[in-house]
């Protein structure tokens, strides 16, 4: 397994699967269900789902598959792996590759906040190992798997996401990535309506301890009422800005889009400038300040990576177009993180506008969440636009709050008309939804979605 490649007759070991002898020593580096994005060299992974990923064999092999994991029979000649599940045997295929690997993993899971903190600790990790992330949002069954198998040989570190929204998924993912370090940033409401309860969603967070590898280390958010209550029983390092915390900021004062803070870290001070706003961002490079240093990482590298770090997607990027100050953070939203980036807006001097997209996954809380959001975005914001499901109890929460100006819109294209109409110089514009919301059309809708400089 020089350099990442495996050869069918060991992914076939790993997996129960059977390849022909003919075949046995073909061998892949990476892989890939997506024959769109496929590399040359990679195992293609034919998924059976809305579209029979066994139609796009052939497109594979022209992009140039090193060979196939199919569920279905493939014409002769086609180096293949046969299963009968072809996701369950990816999952198997990475697990063996990852016991063989000698770097150390990190996993991050967390109610909010972990493809952040995923970013962050790779930033800090990059500036002594040789570290992988995962990419985009491939933390679930099989885009972790995928993730796993294109670590190369040569890697020191791999940062990988695990997400969820049942019991279950994040043991699964746990046990294919076998972390050295857990972290977990926070407990929250997201995937309420699964889980049941918060508790039911630390218990679900926590599985990612199933997969720890023996002496392996836990870092917790000390902040989160449910993760402090068990940190002692985990041996946790904690993270937060509470004085009993391993890891805490102290002196944080902000400008120009840019947050300072000292982080007392295990008696060690260090000065971090942080290219983002918000509590929540603080919280989140304490836990890559944690991880760095259980890492080995030097203190002035870690204020160095921090200092370099640059989000990812839609995840609160900061930009003035036009005079107007835009906080578009379009990729998630619960009430966890609809009350952080309230917290960033109100840093900001001038008029105070929220565009919000309705919260998804809260079951039975929704109504209720939607309207205590309402109520905190009256303490902050001068005028609430909202769309999408339960909005019209974000609004009713505004108004009951002493709002005077908050409205429901049925469309995206009447509220970015509202919003048109009411926008001025000077203004500051949150725009913040859960992903199905889709509420980056507003600003598109706007012509506001790209412009002026993005500063974090």
């Amino acid at each position: 397994m020089e350099n990442g490649n495996i050869s069918l007759k060991q992914a076939a070991l790993w997996c129960g699967g059977t390849v022909a002898p003919a075949f046995a020593e073909v061998s892949f580096c990476g892989a890939n269900f997506d024959s769109r994005n496929l590399q040359a060299g990679e195992l293609f992974v034919a998924v059976t789902g809305a579209r029979n990923g066994h139609d796009f064999i052939p497109d594979a092999l022209e992009k140039g598959a090193a060979a196939v994991l199919v569920s279905e029979s493939v014409r002769e000649g086609i180096p293949a792996i046969y299963v009968s599940d072809t996701v369950t045997a990816l999952q198997d295929i990475a697990r063996g590759y990852r016991e063989s690997l000698s770097l150390r993993v990190v996993g991050v899971t967390g109610s909010v906040g972990k493809t952040t903190t995923k970013e962050m600790v790779a930033a800090v990790l990059g500036t002594t190992y040789r570290t992988q992330k995962t990419p985009e949002n491939f933390n679930n069954g099989l885009g972790l798997p995928v993730t796993v198998l294109s670590l190369n040989r040569a890697d020191e570190a791999a940062v990988l996401e695990m997400g969820m929204n049942h019991f279950g998924e994040i043991a699964l993912l746990t046990r294919i990535a076998q972390p050295d370090i857990a972290v977990i940033t926070n407990i929250g409401t997201m995937h309420m309506e699964n889980l049941g309860s918060r508790e039911g969603i630390l218990q679900a967070k926590l599985e990612i301890l199933e997969g720890l590898r023996p002496g392996g280390l836990a870092v917790f958010n000390g902040d989160n009422d449910l993760l402090s209550s068990v940190a002692e029983q985990y041996h946790a390092v904690t993270f937060g800005l509470g004085e009993k915390n391993d890891v805490r900021a102290v002196n944080i004062t902000t400008e120009n889009d840019t947050t300072h803070f000292t982080a007392d870290a295990f008696g060690i001070r260090i000065e971090i400038t942080l290219p983002a706003m918000g509590e929540h961002n603080i919280l989140n490079a304490l836990a890559a300040i944690a991880v760095g240093l259980k890492c080995g990482v030097a203190p002035e590298r870690i204020e160095s990576g921090l200092a370099d770090f640059r989000n990812t997607g839609m995840r609160q990027h900061i930009y003035d177009c036009r005079g107007v100050k835009i906080i578009e953070d379009c990729y998630n939203a619960g009430p966890e993180s609809m009350e952080a980036a309230f917290g960033v807006l109100r840093s900001y001097p001038g008029r105070k506008l929220a565009a919000l997209g309705g919260m998804l996954e809260l079951g039975p809380l929704a109504p209720q969440a939607h309207y205590r959001v309402g109520a905190l975005a009256a303490q902050t914001a001068d005028v609430l636009f909202a769309y999408g499901a339960n909005s019209e109890q974000t609004v009713r929460g505004a108004l009951d709050a002493g709002m005077k100006n908050a409205k429901y819109y049925e469309s995206h294209e009447e509220l970015a008309q509202a919003l048109k109409a009411e926008l001025r110089a000077g203004d500051n514009l949150l725009v913040k939804g859960s992903r199905g919301m889709k509420m980056e059309r507003v600003l598109r809708l706007l012509d506001m979605n790209d412009g002026g400089t993005q500063h974090g």
